[in-house]
């Protein structure tokens, strides 16, 4: 089976690669606004569910669809990709030394088929200072990264004093789920 990603994020690119997929990409335009009628953690399963939607119609027999979506959250808020450095500076304020849930909702799909799941993974962050704050705002791009972090950016490398669940989920993308789940689709 073709496998197509239906996502244009680099770090999800970077974890089918290294995981040994080859792969097409495809990019669906959606509104992502948050369905505030669903339960919180369901959140990311949902738009990956809308990003599959909108993309499944061009699928052909023989190819597989797999898309996601991440968000953070602090108390039950979504702290999705902000739109201004800012906003970014802020998020990382409000996770300073506080846990968070980080949730992927993946979807995988053929022609006929489709199965949905997410994955948790609880991040705690270190009290970070105003000026590593600031560093790291001017290292990286950080408006490209749900929560203005990425756990493998300089940020994550300091800051983050504790990691229960998935790594790769906090990229973006739960490889190890991903993989048994993509195995029950090609048996």
């Amino acid at each position: 089976m073709k496998l197509i990603l239906g996502s244009n994020s680099p770090r999800r690119v970077e974890l089918l690669t290294r995981m040994g997929y080859a792969f097409e990409q495809r990019v669906a335009n959606i509104n992502e606004k948050i369905d505030v009628t669903i339960p919180w953690y369901k959140v990311p399963e949902d738009i990956s569910l809308r990003k599959m939607k909108a993309l499944r119609k061009n699928l052909l027999e023989d190819e597989l669809l797999i898309c996601a979506d991440t968000l953070v959250f602090i108390d039950k808020t979504p702290l999705s990709k902000p739109t201004h450095i800012e906003e970014a500076r802020t998020m990382l304020q409000i996770l300073s030394d506080r846990k968070h849930e980080v949730i992927t909702g993946v979807c995988l799909a053929t022609l006929h088929t489709y199965n949905t799941f997410y994955e948790r993974t609880t991040v705690e962050f270190r009290s970070l200072e105003k000026s590593e704050i600031t560093q790291y705002l001017t290292r990286e791009n950080a408006l490209d990264r749900a929560g203005a972090y990425g756990i493998q950016d300089w940020i994550g490398l300091i800051g983050i004093r504790t990691i229960k669940g998935s790594y790769t989920n906090v990229m973006g993308l739960p490889t190890e789920r991903l993989y048994l789940e993509l195995k029950k689709f090609t048996q």
